[in-house]
């Protein structure tokens, strides 16, 4: 990313802050609601993904590590924010899904990631705007949702609403999130540990600037996350998906169907 205009440097801060405030506020997204918007400013997955890991990596372990100390004389002696026995459950499910998406990842070119990223999230975006999210009804589907936001979890770390079909209909909301970002520190270490081992480059020089921006978007997104608990907010979404499905399309017109033409 050397060879950026400040234009650029400067919408990518942005984007840090916007997925800073999408992965405290809702427990999800703060890659598949960001990824979109950060391949058109500079079309590398690979460039951005090292990135999200760390500030997934630094802000769940902080918030879990924070909301357990909060929340200890409320909840049961030894229960906690997080359901480690369900956590380890779900594991068991997604982790060989998960080693195969990585694998993929590291293995496809960039053009060709980008392309799956962008038709992924014109898929959610669509479910947030028919407010229809992704609903899981029997054991046999949790196991297909699960195996399925494992591996796209391991390509691009999009998985989430799909491992959330399964997730939110399964836990209380007051353990909901922090049992997500404890899955979320346990898979992205594993791709942590599949970029050491590839070679990729983890791009630690923007993380000085690009942890800060991230850690302003976390602080607002703890207060929004309070009022979503307390409400419902389907227009939010609906908005949310229109964008998110405005920007796919032009990702994949301008990555994938036109050089195609041209």
């Amino acid at each position: 990313m050397s060879d950026l205009s400040i234009v650029q440097y400067s919408l990518i801060g942005l984007i840090f802050i916007w997925s800073g405030f999408v992965r405290s506020g809702l427990g999800f997204g703060g890659a598949v609601l960001s990824l979109p918007f950060l391949l058109l400013v500079y079309n590398e997955p690979l460039v951005y993904l090292p990135i999200i890991s760390v500030h997934l990596l630094v802000f769940s372990s902080l918030t879990i590590a924070i909301n357990n100390r909060k929340q200890s004389a409320s909840l049961r002696a030894g229960e906690g924010t997080v359901d480690w026995q369900y956590l380890w459950r779900i594991l068991g499910i997604m982790i060989v899904p998960k080693l195969v998406g990585v694998f993929g990842l590291i293995t496809l070119p960039a053009s060709v990631m980008s392309g799956i990223i962008f038709a992924i999230v014109s898929v959610y975006s669509l479910s947030y705007i028919l407010n229809r999210p992704f609903r899981s009804n029997s054991k046999a589907v949790d196991i297909l949702f699960l195996m399925l936001g494992g591996y796209i979890s391991g390509t691009s770390l999009i998985g989430a609403p799909l491992i959330i079909a399964v997730v939110a209909q399964q836990l209380p909301k007051e353990r909901l999130r922090d049992t997500l970002f404890a899955l979320w520190f346990i898979l992205v270490t594993i791709k942590m540990a599949a970029f050491v081992w590839a070679g990729v480059d983890l791009q630690l020089i923007h993380h000085v600037w690009l942890l800060p921006c991230a850690a302003i978007g976390h602080v607002l997104g703890l207060r929004f996350h309070d009022r979503m608990l307390q409400a419902e907010t389907p227009v939010f979404f609906r908005v949310l998906g229109s964008i998110l499905l405005v920007i796919s399309a032009i990702g994949l017109w301008s990555g994938v169907v036109s050089p195609m033409l041209a």
